[in-house]
C-alpha cells in the first residue's frame, strides 16, 4: 500500500492519471477514468476490458451513489482496480470493500491500527456482496 493511498490488490497500481468519465468517452484510449458522484456508471460497461482503474469520487462521506456505482460495475464483471477517493472515512471501508472497492484514496490522512481494527471488526457476514465472504446463514446451513 503506497502512501498516497490504500491499496489491497496484489497487481501493479495504475500510474496513469484518470479522465473524467465525459473526457474518456470522447477519445476512449485512456487506461484510467474517475467517476464524479451522479455520473451513470453503466456508460462505462462496454469499455471494462481496457480500463485499469475507475476511481469514483465521494464528495460527502454521507453520499452513498458510489456504493451503487462499484456494485454495479463490479456485478457487470470489472476485475481492475476499483478506488475510493474523497471524503471516504475509515468506518466505511469495510462496507466500500464489500461493494467492491479495493483502493482508497481519502482526503485525509488514515491511522493504519485503526483502519486494520474496523476491517477485522466484523467475523461474519449476513448477505452476500461484490467480495468472496461467506454468508453466516450459508456456513450453518451448508
Amino acid at each position: 500500500m503506497g502512501d498516497d493511498y490504500l491499496r489491497f490488490r496484489d497487481d501493479e497500481p495504475t500510474e496513469e492519471p484518470a479522465v473524467t468519465l465525459d473526457a474518456f468517452l470522447d477519445q476512449t484510449n485512456s487506461s484510467a477514468v474517475l467517476l464524479e458522484a451522479g455520473e451513470d456508471a453503466r456508460l462505462l460497461l462496454p469499455h471494462l476490458d481496457h480500463i485499469r482503474l475507475i476511481e469514483v469520487d465521494f464528495p460527502r462521506f454521507r453520499d452513498g451513489r458510489g456504493y451503487s456505482s462499484a456494485r454495479i460495475l463490479r456485478e457487470a464483471g470489472y476485475t481492475g482496480e476499483l478506488r475510493a477517493t474523497g471524503d471516504v472515512l475509515v468506518d466505511q471501508m469495510d462496507h466500500m470493500r464489500r461493494c467492491g472497492f479495493d483502493s482508497f484514496a481519502p482526503d485525509a490522512p488514515i491511522d493504519r491500527e485503526v483502519l486494520r481494527a474496523a476491517l477485522e471488526r466484523y467475523d461474519y457476514r449476513y448477505q452476500t456482496a461484490a467480495d468472496d465472504a461467506v454468508p453466516v446463514w450459508k456456513l450453518r446451513h451448508g
